[in-house]
C-alpha cells in the first residue's frame, strides 16, 4: 500500500462517500446498496471500490465515523458547564440515533463484519463516553449517586432498542425518556430500598 497522502479530491470524495453511506445505510440497512451510495455522493462505484474495496470495508469504516462522531459529540459535552444537562442531551441523542445505528450495524453484520475488527471499538469508546458524562453529572448532583454505569446503560440501550423497533413515535419517545430521568435524578434513592 502506498504512503503518499490521498489528493484532496480523492479525500473529498472518501468522506462524501462516507456521509452519504451513513444516511442511506442507517436509513435502508442491509437492503440499501453500494449503488445507491455511489449515485447519491454523485461518484462512480469504481470509486466507492478504490476506497472501500467491499460492502462490508464500506460499513464497518461507517461505523468507525459514527462511533467516533459520537464520542466526539461527548467529549465536547464533557467540558460543558452544566454537566447534567450534558448527560441527559446526550442519552436523548443516543435514543434518536438508535434506529439507523442498528440499521448500519445490521447491514454490516449481514455483510459479514467482524465483531473483533475495528468497528467493535467504537461501542466500548462510547461507553466509556457515556461513563464520563455520567460522573460528571452526578459529581454536579443532577444524576443520583447509587447508579452505575452498568444500570444506566442497560436504560440507554434498553430505550435505543424499543425506540428503534417499535418506531416510537416523538411524543412517546420523550414520555419514555422523561419517566428514565425521573427515576434518575436525586432524591429517587429511596426506590432502590425495594429492589431485590
Amino acid at each position: 500500500m502506498s504512503m503518499e497522502p490521498m489528493r484532496a479530491d480523492a479525500r473529498d470524495n472518501r468522506a462524501r462517500i462516507l456521509e452519504v453511506a451513513e444516511e442511506v445505510f442507517g436509513r435502508g440497512g442491509s437492503a440499501a446498496s453500494t449503488e445507491e451510495v455511489a449515485r447519491l455522493a454523485g461518484v462512480g462505484i469504481a470509486t466507492v471500490f478504490r476506497h472501500f474495496p467491499t460492502k462490508r470495508a464500506l460499513l464497518e469504516a461507517v461505523l468507525v465515523k459514527h462511533f467516533d462522531g459520537l464520542c466526539g459529540r461527548a467529549q465536547s459535552l464533557a467540558e460543558s458547564a452544566d454537566a447534567g444537562q450534558a448527560f441527559f442531551d446526550f442519552f436523548s441523542r443516543l435514543v434518536d440515533d438508535a434506529a439507523g445505528k442498528l440499521a448500519i450495524v445490521e447491514a454490516f453484520t449481514d455483510a459479514g463484519g467482524d465483531a473483533a475488527g475495528r468497528a467493535a471499538q467504537g461501542p466500548r469508546d462510547l461507553r466509556k463516553a457515556v461513563g464520563v458524562l455520567l460522573g460528571r453529572a452526578q459529581d454536579a448532583g443532577a444524576v443520583r449517586a447509587d447508579v452505575g454505569l452498568d444500570e444506566v446503560y442497560a436504560l440507554l440501550v434498553g430505550v435505543s432498542r424499543a425506540s428503534a423497533h417499535l418506531r416510537l413515535d416523538e411524543p412517546v419517545r420523550a414520555r419514555a425518556l422523561g419517566i428514565i430521568f425521573d427515576g434518575l435524578a436525586p432524591g429517587g434513592d429511596e426506590r432502590t430500598s425495594r429492589l431485590p
